[in-house]
């Protein structure tokens, strides 16, 4: 039997409050005929825009974790031969270009480097000499290295040279500021299992008028039945889902929103400020090296593996002998770099404390 049992400080999937999990163990209901659920349903939408920053009409849940939202906004949005506009600074904003190539889509990847946010002033540059796409690709936080980006800006740029904007801010938002129609995203999306607090399993997104617009108006069918966005359309007054709603997970989530708006978006936000510096401050003190040396998120932190360690050998031993989970990395970052979510639940000094405290032991000091 799978039962874990650990203080989990890793970047995603987050702790999880007792009334989300009890919530979810609850009976689940016929989502698919119970008209009370399409109540439900439009209820969650309404409360989780106000997380979102956008209306209640432009949120979408979907039955998966947070890739199948990325997948989604490309699939939706691409047509064959369309030019998209990747920028990147880690593992994840590299990636939206294997999303949109098996749609046609021809992409164009703008790089900078993995250890500070994107240089919007090198963005306003290139677009001054390319700017024909129909639509821009970003990462909020890069969790692999815990880099975040000014999507506001970003954002705004694009939507001045008339580019739609997909932004991946699913391990950012609820840990730092975002606000869909104030940023000018088109498309973002988030997931349930990071600051939100819930277990994996749900994927949101808002989309735009604009969004919307382009989907209709496509020329080509969506080449995706699952990830087709077209069908989420007014489901709620259509009272037709695509596919049967994940309500257990449904419910979980929604009582996760509750414990987010019952705290307060801006105390939320600053929580996981005060716990990420007090998170950094400590590696540091303990004399181990920050990833980055700027433009940390607040939702995680990464550190350069102690001499005389692997990653997955100090991970190991901190999860063993202090039931304490934290992350390693990926791609050029795996055999280097570990990582300490705060996150949500898990975005509380006492558990940073407890992290911090076991570090130090294992070292030594």
């Amino acid at each position: 039997m799978y039962k874990p049992d650990y203080l989990m400080m890793t970047p995603g999937p987050s702790i999880v409050r007792q009334n989300v999990m009890e919530r979810r163990a609850e009976f689940f209901g016929n989502p698919d005929l119970d008209e009370d659920f399409f109540k439900f349903y439009d209820k969650l939408a309404e409360k989780t825009a106000k997380i979102f920053g956008c209306k209640k009409e432009s949120m979408i849940f979907m039955s998966g974790e947070g890739m199948v939202g990325l997948d989604s906004a490309c699939a939706s949005l691409t047509e064959p031969g369309d030019r998209v506009l990747v920028i990147e600074n880690g593992l994840f904003g590299a990636g939206f270009a294997d999303m949109v190539k098996p749609y046609g889509g021809e992409t164009v990847t703008l790089s900078f480097e993995t250890k500070r946010k994107i240089d919007i002033e090198k963005v306003k540059e290139f677009l001054e000499k390319d700017s024909n796409f129909k639509f821009a690709t970003v990462v909020h936080c890069d969790t692999p290295t815990g880099v975040l980006n000014d999507v506001k800006e970003i954002c705004r740029l694009l939507k001045s040279k008339g580019i739609l904007t997909v932004v991946d801010t699913v391990a950012a938002i609820g840990g730092e500021h975002f606000n869909a129609e104030e940023f000018g995203a088109d498309i973002a999306l988030g997931g349930s299992q990071k600051c939100f607090s819930a277990p994996p399993g749900i994927t949101m997104l808002s989309v735009s008028d604009d969004a919307w617009e382009t989907i209709k108006n496509r020329k080509t069918p969506i080449a995706s039945f699952y990830c087709n966005l077209s069908y989420w359309e007014n489901c709620v007054e259509k009272k037709l889902f695509p596919y049967t709603m994940p309500s257990s997970d449904l419910m979980g989530f929604d009582a996760a929103v509750d414990n987010i708006l019952e705290e307060g978006i801006e105390n939320l936000v600053e929580r996981h400020h005060k716990t990420a510096k007090y998170c950094r401050d400590g590696i540091k003190k303990l004399g181990l090296k920050l990833y980055l040396e700027d433009d940390f998120s607040s939702t995680v932190t990464a550190f350069y593996v102690p001499d005389g360690f692997t990653v997955n050998g100090f991970i190991k031993k901190l999860k063993d002998e202090y039931k304490i989970f934290i992350g390693g990395s990926y791609g050029p970052y795996a055999d280097k770099v570990l990582r300490i979510g705060h996150m949500g639940e898990s975005a509380k000094i006492e558990y940073v404390e407890k992290t911090l405290t076991a570090i130090k032991n294992i070292l030594g000091k």
